[in-house]
């Protein structure tokens, strides 16, 4: 009953996913309609979205683990007071952001050859939505509330290609309009988990305990932000080394190729929930297997169907020019295959609160960004440097699984041999 459970929730996770995906990729159909510049900006900005959702991430996860643990009212009066400090927390981190762009808005353009300001204001915009969907999502997760959570996604997607669509045909084409609808996407995402979670934060509170929440949210930022940093960051190199005329086709294929890890990311949601439970009720589960084949399945073919359907898609979507990514996705989609693995087996480590392993990928984290510094000579280097980044990275996370099942394996051997 539990696989079957398992299979149906990842199965409209998946679904939900891939058409909020397809809104998503199809939103870049528009970029025939701006010039390439401008659809460079676009790309660039979106990367430092999810740069900026990093400190985000272990947000959502410890909401997981505070929601999915919160039986009691006394737990849920917790889970209030933490969210509502959370919110006021992360709005001033927001502020504080806002004034630094402000400062330094000159030097930010300058570096990311970006010509109209109002690009990076409305990225920052959206931003804060970006930084409070994690909040509204984790909770919504850790009440293994699939269903709302998969039409959120859905609602992003199509909201977001919806306003870009209107947008860029009938008023301005250029990177901001794009932005435009990037935010209308998020707030609709954002609505629906605060609509579905008013039973959680509505109601009395407790006193926000910062130091001990603290305590817990660091390893979980810090590992899974080093996952998103991988997934992520190589855009806003690319941007401030290459021209920008020339980086449009870049991004498109980078686009097509992360769409592996995105599309196998809601197994992954799925999983984590449901390992928190079992380790707070001391039960034994294998979803993790389940969830570690399933996805490498799916990103092995995925990146076999890439690498044929990918020159079609191009075609379709984007101007004439950006045909010179085909060489680039056969290297590019691969790239992503290790990195859909190692989010499986880092998701799992930290649900069982297993931080050993946070050093090590920071680590990895640390020695990808050294290497792009000294390494970026042309667009396949680039890529090539972050598949050999992404195996170190899954290598990582083999090995403190496997560490992890040895320190179980240990006492269990010990408790049998005693009574025998």
């Amino acid at each position: 009953m539990s696989r079957r459970v398992f299979f149906r929730q990842s199965g409209w996770m998946v679904i939900a996913t891939l058409v909020s995906g397809i809104c998503f990729f199809l939103v870049h159909f528009f970029s025939k309609l701006i010039p390439e510049a401008e659809y460079s900006f676009f790309a660039t900005m979106v990367s430092l979205l999810n740069c900026i959702a990093i400190p985000a991430i272990g947000l959502q996860m410890v909401f997981v683990q505070q929601t999915a643990a919160a039986v009691s009212e006394s737990a849920q009066r917790q889970l209030r007071g933490t969210m509502r400090g959370v919110l006021t927390g992360t709005l001033i981190l927001w502020l504080l952001i806002l004034v630094g762009a402000a400062l330094f808005q000159e030097s930010i353009l300058r570096r990311w050859q970006i010509a109209n300001p109002l690009v990076l204001w409305m990225t920052l915009l959206v931003g804060l939505a970006a930084i409070w969907m994690p909040i509204f999502g984790g909770i919504l997760q850790g009440r293994q509330n699939f269903l709302w959570f998969g039409w959120a996604a859905i609602l992003n997607g199509a909201g977001r290609l919806a306003a870009v669509g209107l947008i860029v045909t009938m008023m301005s084409r250029d990177a901001a309009s794009m932005m435009v609808g990037v935010l209308i996407g998020t707030i609709c995402s954002l609505a629906i988990f605060i609509w579905q979670t008013r039973e959680v934060w509505s109601g009395p509170t407790e006193p926000f305990a910062w130091r001990p929440w603290l305590a817990r949210i660091l390893p979980l930022t810090l590992g899974l932000g080093a996952f998103q940093f991988m997934f992520s960051a190589d855009p806003v190199f690319v941007q401030s080394w290459f021209d920008k005329e020339e980086t449009g086709f870049y991004m498109a294929a980078g686009t097509l190729s992360r769409a592996l890890v995105v599309f196998t990311g809601p197994i992954v949601w799925v999983m984590f929930p449901k390992i928190v439970r079992s380790v707070a009720s001391d039960e034994k589960t294998d979803v993790m297997w389940l969830t570690l084949g399933t996805t490498a399945v799916m990103a092995c073919l995925g990146a076999l169907a890439l690498c044929v359907v990918a020159p079609i898609m191009l075609k379709i979507v984007y101007k004439e020019s950006y045909l010179a990514a085909v060489p680039l996705l056969r290297w590019f989609s691969w790239s992503m295959v290790p990195l859909a693995l190692a989010n499986v087996l880092i998701n799992n480590l930290m649900a069982r609160n297993q931080f050993r392993v946070v050093p090590w990928l920071v680590g990895v984290v640390v020695l990808y960004t050294c290497l792009l510094l000294k390494f970026h000579d042309s667009f396949l280097t680039v890529i090539k440097l972050i598949g050999l980044c992404n195996l170190l990275f899954l290598g990582v996370g083999l090995t403190f699984t496997w560490l992890h099942r040895e320190s179980v394996a240990l006492p269990a051997k010990a408790a049998s041999g005693a009574s025998g």
